[in-house]
């Protein structure tokens, strides 16, 4: 199925849901102001996305079943995919608001939409909620239903985590290159990113299976959080590396002061006099500091270390794959559709 195709399927489930959740917040006897609200909250922050995540969870159901699912499978499969959108919306709003920033989509960020402002820390609780409202009318009769909503609590802490880590390590305001370090940006990545980005949806389809067993996890995990990160540092390669007109934004990495995997790379093998370089440039809210910072990246040789780290990383996990044991109804055909979205790609 095109992508497009595939999106406009995985988009027309959602509907329903939305009425679901306002089905649920009506019996409080919630005034139709809130209502609406709360309707256009849905809407405005879970919808517009590529939702990678949300349709990996019917992606992974179908290679796993090795058959075309029927509309019962794929809608409860789309709804663990939407809810994996739900949990990405409510982490996008808190982070707008964290890092003061400007658009989301295209649009204005939904705390700087009329009217809406600080409200937006209360939508975002809201958001998560309406994850767990639908968890339990869809699946409160699944055998793994307990297992699901813990999954859900545990990634979300565990990427509230890497968000500490990340908030705590390069804040916007304050410029210290002594508080990065490769071990700390290793963190960042596989709490903030590869936990609920690679291995929630994988995690929820072996559940709805029925197939989640102890093995199948580990061999899941094991796979999928170095594909999480190796995705996040090939995100940061494109940040400077990339072509603006064909990703679609301008990195702001270095404007930004963030934690990135090419900052951290440059720290471990700058000499001192490029250190001070480095210092005196990185994070700094300025073109001309920003140009002189691509230039050490430059002289670095940055872009050759990261096609070598690539290279390499790639052949470690193609090798996991290739060592997956599918005897209990894990499929090798799942992470190898993973690696084939994000390997050398441009945007």
């Amino acid at each position: 199925m095109a992508k497009s195709a595939a999106l406009e399927k995985f988009e027309s489930i959602f509907p329903t849901l939305v009425e679901d959740v306002l089905a649920h917040s009506k019996s409080y006897g919630l005034p139709q102001q809130a209502l609406d609200w709360f309707k256009n909250n849905l809407n405005a922050n879970a919808i517009g996305g590529k939702c990678n995540r949300g349709m990996s969870v019917p992606d992974s159901v179908s290679l796993m079943t090795g058959k075309e699912l029927n509309e019962e499978e794929y809608f409860k499969a789309a709804t663990l995919g939407w809810l994996t959108e739900l949990l990405q919306a409510y982490f996008l709003v808190s982070d707008d608001i964290m890092d003061s920033s400007i658009t989301r989509r295209g649009v204005p960020c939904w705390y700087r939409q009329p009217e809406v402002g600080m409200i937006a820390i209360n939508d975002a609780f809201m958001l998560e909620s309406a994850i767990y409202i639908l968890l339990k009318k869809y699946f409160r009769s699944h055998k793994s239903y307990v297992d699901l909503m813990e999954l859900f609590h545990e990634v979300t802490f565990q990427t509230e985590l890497g968000q500490t880590c990340d908030l705590l390590t390069a804040p916007e305001t304050k410029v210290d290159l002594d508080n990065f370090s490769m071990e700390k940006y290793t963190f960042i990545v596989i709490y903030k990113t590869a936990y609920y980005s690679f291995y929630l949806p994988v995690a929820l389809a072996l559940h709805q299976l029925g197939i989640a067993t102890e093995k199948n996890l580990k061999q899941a995990e094991a796979i999928l959080i170095p594909l999480g990160t190796y995705f996040q540092i090939q995100d940061d390669y494109l940040d400077n590396f990339g072509d603006p007109e064909h990703i679609g934004k301008i990195g702001t990495d270095i404007l930004d002061n963030k934690c990135s995997w090419l900052v951290n790379k440059a720290l471990l093998i700058a000499t001192p006099e490029q250190r001070k370089v480095l210092d005196e440039n990185y994070g700094r809210k300025n073109k001309d500091n920003e140009a002189v910072v691509k230039k050490l990246y430059n002289e670095l040789g940055l872009e050759k270390l990261y096609q070598e780290y690539e290279e390499s990383e790639v052949g470690k996990i193609r090798k996991l794959i290739d060592e997956t044991d599918e005897s209990d109804g894990l499929k090798k055909s799942v992470f190898e559709s993973f690696l084939g979205k994000i390997y050398k790609r441009t945007k």
